[in-house]
């Protein structure tokens, strides 16, 4: 390009000795230069392009002058507001982390542990099932007499957005027996019986234990349980006051469906006792349920399915 732009002002040169005026030679050479050609530039050492003058901008006026990027202390509070937010969504919404305080589900559960709770789909109409892990508020005062704590500042905060279990909630985990509709069993030391099936609860009853405890505090029952409400037991059947102790109560020991917060999905904390908390198998043999499962989210998928489907046939039989 260089070379170019040296041979238009050499043939310039030559025209001004054929006898043109020298005016003719100052017009070109402009044109040379604002054309956009570097090597019109280059004699006097600046780049074309990179410095501009307010007359080179044209009509739409000066360069915007970029903006500088905010600062991070400044981004900082913004952050941490959304970070809460967040927070506190997931934890009315979706899960919310619980303290296991007792030892009244042992071994699926120990003293201790941190288990996180799916609250979403009871949103969609899903209730408890047979055999979940359930956190549940206290229905009429269970937790009489049993100690409180007193959480400092932090553990309040932390509580409120849901990164830490709140004290102040009165609430319980069982192991879900019975629904509505179902009618349940204890005979002798077991096995617990289900509408007249009985359960196979080695995998999660803890060990030592018998199914069903003799003593004539409430050990040994026969109940049916009534829509809207389910029967809990713990899995450390000798040191769990759960349904079976609670039939004095205005519920007769049930635990009304309302009440349940969610069922527990997983052991968060500590990480060597990471686990899931899936339904064990004794729960889903033939012949256990008293009728058909009317819960809502899985007929859900099923429901979302059908919508899918109409549109699209009506569409096929208009075409046809």
């Amino acid at each position: 390009m260089g070379d170019v732009a040296v041979g238009a002002r050499s043939g310039h040169d030559g025209e001004e000795h054929r006898g043109r005026p020298a005016e003719s030679a100052v017009p070109a050479a402009d044109s040379a230069v604002t054309s956009g050609s570097d090597s019109g530039a280059a004699e006097d050492g600046r780049v074309t392009g990179e410095h501009t003058t307010a007359e080179d901008q044209g009509p739409g006026g000066p360069a915007r002058t970029p903006k500088k990027p905010r600062s991070f202390w400044k981004e900082l509070p913004i952050l941490i507001g959304i970070a809460l937010v967040l927070a506190l969504l997931i934890k009315t919404f979706l899960v919310q982390a619980f303290s296991i305080p007792s030892d009244s589900m042992q071994n699926t559960l120990q003293q201790g542990d941190r288990v996180l709770v799916d609250k979403l789909t009871p949103w969609f109409g899903s209730e408890p099932e047979r055999g979940e892990v359930v956190v549940f508020h206290d229905p009429d005062n269970w937790l009489a007499g049993e100690p409180t704590t007193d959480p400092n500042a932090l553990q309040t905060f932390l509580s409120w957005i849901g990164l830490m279990p709140s004290a102040e909630e009165k609430d319980l985990i069982k192991r879900v027996i019975g629904v509505g509709g179902d009618t349940i069993e204890c005979k002798g030391t077991g096995p617990l019986t289900v509408n007249g099936k009985a359960l196979d609860e080695r995998s999660y009853v803890y060990a030592g234990n018998t199914p069903c405890s003799v003593d004539d505090q409430g050990g040994q029952f026969k109940v049916k349980v009534p829509e809207g409400f389910i029967w809990v037991m713990g899995d450390h059947r000798q040191n769990s006051r759960d349904s079976r102790y609670n039939q004095a109560d205005k519920n007769h020991g049930m635990v009304p469906v309302k009440d349940v917060v969610g069922r527990a999905v997983v052991v968060a904390w500590p990480i060597t006792r990471w686990d899931t908390l899936p339904v064990p198998d004794t729960f889903d043999q033939s012949g256990l349920n008293a009728q058909p499962n009317a819960a809502g989210l899985p007929v859900a998928p099923q429901g979302i399915a059908l919508l899918g489907v109409v549109p699209v046939v009506l569409w096929r039989r208009r075409k046809q």
